[in-house]
């Protein structure tokens, strides 16, 4: 199965990709101060035992606080922060990760920043193309299942999950629905939760191969559109896509309380098959069933 993306002649404004700070490819070095800066305004002086003061005029650490912390000296520290030393070694980032309490995805992170160039990216085929076999499979599974590309656009989808959502099937981008679609929203009734881990999960996809004219406009647009995303995409959140519970409402069966799971399309770029299924037994279980019935649909 074949599902032609959309590449854009011209990306977005150089207004909104600076209010996402977002950065181009000729700037590449500079990710990685960008990257310190935002996780550095998100950490309180109290998570690090420092007194706040009453004089404080910035949101979490100052610069040299963090230095202080990281055992870096503060001109060291400013140097990266600001792009002018682009090779810190990996015991300077270990220390920077723990005193920003970053976890493992997002250290590995950090550390993918370092140790990117300025150099062009690979460009990327603008086709994704789901295996034959993963459509042929989904189609004959009983519980609602889609594969969703790179950028979460929805490559294939069987019936159950188009009967779950509309927003299930092909050519849908999952972002957009969720952020810009009031119906997405009404579905999922942990929305919050929803849209923090798919902005996170975005930004862990993309990695450090920022230059992607369809990752630009996607953000560009969503930057634009969504106080939300906007705010999430600055916090450069990053987590990789996994399983957990979903909590939605569905205009014909009711209350959902469903668990998805994510797994990797093998030989397919970034692509992952979702599933949802309920505990068996239960009234969610039951009304997954009633999915299937013609009316629900």
């Amino acid at each position: 199965m074949r599902i032609r993306v959309r590449v854009p002649a011209a990306v977005g404004s150089r207004r909104s990709r600076r209010a996402a700070d977002y950065g181009r490819w000729v700037d590449g070095r500079k990710r990685l101060g960008a990257y310190l800066k935002a996780r550095r305004e998100l950490v309180t002086p109290e998570e690090v035992d420092l007194p706040r003061g009453s004089r404080r005029r910035v949101p979490g650490l100052r610069r040299e606080e963090l230095a202080l912390l990281a055992g870096i000296s503060p001109d060291y520290y400013l140097r990266l922060e600001q792009g002018r030393d682009h090779n810190p070694s990996p015991q300077v980032l270990d220390a920077l990760a723990s005193v920003l309490r970053l976890d493992s995805d997002a250290t590995g992170y950090l550390h993918q920043l370092a140790r990117a160039t300025a150099a062009r990216p690979a460009r990327r085929e603008t086709e994704e193309r789901v295996p034959p076999g993963v459509a042929e499979l989904i189609e004959q599974l009983t519980v609602p299942t889609f594969v969703q590309g790179r950028f979460m656009d929805v490559l294939a989808a069987n019936p159950l999950a188009r009967a779950l959502s509309p927003q299930y099937r092909p050519g849908v981008n999952l972002l957009r629905a969720v952020f810009l679609d009031p119906r997405d929203r009404q579905l999922h009734q942990d929305w919050d939760r929803a849209t923090a881990e798919s902005v996170a999960g975005l930004r862990a996809a993309a990695g450090v191969d920022l230059d992607d004219p369809r990752l630009d406009e996607l953000v560009d647009e969503l930057c634009r559109r969504s106080d939300r995303f906007r705010r999430l995409w600055a916090r450069q959140d990053v987590r990789p896509k996994v399983g957990g519970f979903s909590h939605m409402l569905h205009p014909v069966v009711g209350p959902l309380k469903l668990r998805h799971e994510k797994f990797t399309v093998n030989g397919a770029d970034g692509q992952l098959m979702v599933m949802y299924h309920a505990e068996p037994g239960s009234p969610s279980h039951a009304a997954l069933r009633r999915l299937e019935e013609p009316g629900a649909r």
